[in-house]
């Protein structure tokens, strides 16, 4: 068993893009790690890997394009995101695939973001929060994640990818 989510990857230039934005030092705000950006579709928590693999293996993914911004927000008081469009459906067919997996329960609603800092209780984050962002990219494939917490922040490895296609 091991912590898992079903995520996209963004490009590189997307990730060179988020870099170029400002990050200021705001008071309880820990920004992201450029290798652990991502958009989670499904987060499992502990399942078993190979039962993931074959679950989603055993699907097909449809291209599509997920656009990114228009600025930084806020939607809970412990993360900062920049929301995405255009990722639903594939969250959709990620959940249905993975239906049963995991012992994280499936959340009613999906909101496509990607996180960009995490927020310490009294943080205050207001230098950072409504930062402009914008950006589009084709998600051509989705990836089966491992996370290990350490004590340095969450490590990732991808275990397994999955090709979108335009034809699904």
């Amino acid at each position: 068993m091991s912590r898992l989510f079903v995520a996209v990857w963004p490009p590189d230039d997307v990730i060179d893009a988020l870099d170029t934005i400002e990050r200021p030092r705001d008071p309880g705000v820990r920004w992201v790690p450029n290798e652990n950006l991502h958009i989670t579709l499904r987060f499992l928590g502990n399942a078993d890997e190979d039962e993931v693999i074959d679950a989603l293996g055993e699907h097909h993914y449809s291209r599509t394009t997920a656009v990114l911004g228009p600025s930084f927000d806020l939607p809970t008081e412990r993360s900062l995101i920049v929301p995405v469009a255009g990722v639903d459906d594939l969250a959709a067919d990620v959940a249905s695939a993975t239906r049963g997996l995991g012992t994280e329960a499936e959340r009613k609603r999906f909101l496509g973001h990607l996180t960009v800092a995490r927020l310490s209780k009294n943080a205050r984050p207001a230098r950072s929060a409504g930062r402009r962002f914008d950006a589009s990219f084709e998600v051509d494939e989705i990836a089966l994640v491992a996370s290990t917490l350490t004590p340095d922040g969450a490590r990732y490895e991808t275990l397994a990818t999955w090709p979108t296609r335009a034809d699904s």
